[in-house]
């Protein structure tokens, strides 16, 4: 048997905060010294990262693993669901597709993913001091209890201590927390070792009498209040609050359109952190109004969402604008919907064979195919961007080719060309293509000189430098609101491995 000790965050719903709690968990338990692992045994998300081996894994499991300064691993995310429909997924097993399943289906089949998920997790806990485990939803769902694999289920399988965390930002969290113990099987109820309230605003000493009676109630302590804390940190994607943007209050205003089955969004979040850069999300010609910069982003569904940019109306006006001179770039899905041709003859895509008109905004045809590119890759971009490095990676099923005169977008460390551009229209595949700070730079610039105004000198900051300082004033805010000793003591561990510096 492996010796990592673990830790388990489970919430009382989506929403409750369990993804940031476990990013801040891995931060400060790498600070004191320990090799931290993450560990979610199924998420289901839209936003999907490309490991270093080409694997696929989804994203909140990569920013706990940025949290822990260790290289993201398939390992600690076995098994990804990516919703394609209101009742179906498409099921990824350690980074590999393995089909598209109606939910019924899956929940027939999960149980059988078992050996999976514990090959992952006992392969990581012989590599790591700390495994940070994530639940999903809430343990109380007792629909879906007999075949749990993600809460009390996978706890019981590593025999996983359990924080459980409420949501008192939403109110209720005492009916929350206190429900949630209640319909849990005694055996259940002995793996929580404490209370969690999150997204704490306000007095504690208002909350005192409240937590003296959920104490008396459940025989639990409660082991923390965390506040609402202000940290911009990549969040999961169907409860972001950051789609809800809708007003830029910056000179330069980006409009990013809210596709229905939107992937991958945080690929913006770097333009959120620059001076001049106003980014909001839009689903309706009204909201779209007259942006600096139309953005297309990603889908899990590119035909789906092409025909609902269709009937919204909003293909229309951002051919208007196009043609108007307005920049628009499209990244992923959204690069193939910009094209003259979508081609999915196969029904690959769509469930059905069908070949659509794209926009006509770039000279390209996308082919639809069963294989998935999954690669990390560098590239150098071309005009008007040139020069600007790129680190970026690629989730897709579908080729693009390039049809008559447009002009790659950036040319990959290889040699080969990617992308395309033509005249104020560009068109990539690489996600993650703003995190180096210079294709934001060059994006501000050439907005700034369309619309006239200065460009302000600043020294871009890298996402990875962002993101490091925004998980240390995370793990700040949580250590000061956690009894640290005790989450230390439910792992069987006295504390800290060393002197932080």
């Amino acid at each position: 048997m492996s010796s990592a000790k673990c830790i388990m965050v489970q919430g009382t719903m989506s929403g409750a905060g369990k993804s940031l709690l476990c990013a801040a968990l891995c931060r400060i338990f790498a600070q004191d010294g320990y090799k931290t692992a993450p560990f979610k045994s199924q998420n289901m998300a839209l936003n999907s990262f490309v490991t270093r081996d080409g694997l696929e894994m989804g994203r909140a499991q990569v920013v706990q693993a940025q949290a822990a300064g260790v290289e993201p691993d398939v390992r600690m995310n076995p098994i990804l669901l990516k919703p394609s429909s209101d009742i179906g997924s498409q099921v990824i097993v350690n980074g590999e597709v393995r089909g598209n399943m109606p939910a019924k289906e899956y929940f027939r089949h999960k149980r059988a993913l078992i050996p999976d998920i514990l090959q992952a997790y006992n392969s990581l806990a012989e590599e790591f001091d700390i495994i940070v485990i994530e639940g999903a939803g809430s343990p109380a769902e007792i629909n879906l209890k007999a075949d749990d694999i993600v809460n009390m289920g996978l706890a019981k399988l590593v025999d996983a201590p359990v924080l459980l965390a409420g949501d008192i930002d939403r109110g209720g969290v005492f009916a929350q927390l206190y429900g949630t113990v209640e319909l849990l099987e005694p055996e259940e109820r002995a793996r929580i070792q404490g209370l969690v309230i999150n997204k704490f605003r306000g007095d504690v000493e208002i909350l005192r009498p409240g937590l003296s009676m959920l104490e008396e109630k459940t025989h639990l302590p409660v082991v923390g209040v965390v506040p609402y804390l202000k940290v911009d940190i990549e969040d999961e994607d169907s409860l972001s609050d950051r789609l809800q943007q809708k007003n830029a209050v910056k000179p330069l205003d980006v409009a990013i359109l809210r596709l229905p089955h939107i992937s991958n969004f945080t690929d913006f979040m770097p333009l959120e952190q620059h001076p001049l850069l106003g980014v909001r999300y839009v689903q309706t010609t009204r909201e779209l109004g007259a942006p600096d910069l139309v953005i297309l982003p990603g889908t899990k569904n590119t035909v789906d969402d092409l025909l609902w940019l269709r009937q919204s109306g909003l293909e229309a006006a951002v051919q208007k604008l196009a043609a108007g001179g307005t920049p628009v770039l499209g990244v992923c899905g959204g690069y193939q919907m910009l094209g003259k041709t979508l081609d999915d003859s196969t029904g690959t895509e769509s469930g059905h064979p069908q070949t659509l008109r794209g926009l006509g905004l770039l000279p390209t045809r996308t082919v639809f195919t069963n294989e998935k590119r999954r690669t990390q890759s560098t590239a150098t971009t071309a005009a008007p961007f040139a020069g600007a490095e790129l680190t970026g990676y690629e989730i897709h099923t579908g080729r693009t080719s390039i049809q008559e005169q447009g002009a790659p977008f950036c040319t990959l460390a290889d040699g080969t060309p990617e992308g395309c551009v033509q005249g104020n229209v560009f068109g990539t595949y690489l996600h993650g293509l703003f995190d180096s700070g210079e294709l934001t730079e060059r994006l501000a610039e050439l907005l700034c000189r369309r619309k006239g105004i200065a460009m302000e000198s600043a020294v871009p900051i890298t996402m990875q430098a962002y993101r490091e300082q925004q998980f240390d004033l995370l793990a700040d805010g949580v250590r000061q609101a956690l009894d640290m000793s005790a989450v230390y003591a439910a792992m069987g561990l006295t504390g800290p491995k060393e002197e932080r510096t």
